[in-house]
């Protein structure tokens, strides 16, 4: 699913963890170990102690995991 350009512009802005856990149901461990192996977007260091996530990214990487997972019901299916 592609994003217009509105959703995009709206999406452009950073996000702390707290708020990245509570939109992917990940925990802090999970999400470094993921972005370690490549599997989740990175943080981008906004200070010596503070990271945030592009929400887009996150966003993207939510709809690449439902579709992911519908790929795989329907394979099922068939």
């Amino acid at each position: 699913m592609k994003h217009t350009k509105d959703q995009q512009l709206e999406n452009q802005r950073l996000i702390r963890r707290k708020e990245v856990e509570a939109k992917t149901g990940l925990g802090a461990s999970s999400l470094y170990a993921m972005m370690k192996k490549g599997e989740f977007p990175l943080c981008l260091s906004l200070s010596e102690r503070r990271v945030a996530w592009i929400e887009s990214e996150v966003d993207q990487w939510i709809t690449d995991r439902i579709a992911a997972h519908k790929a795989t019901l329907a394979t099922m299916e068939a």
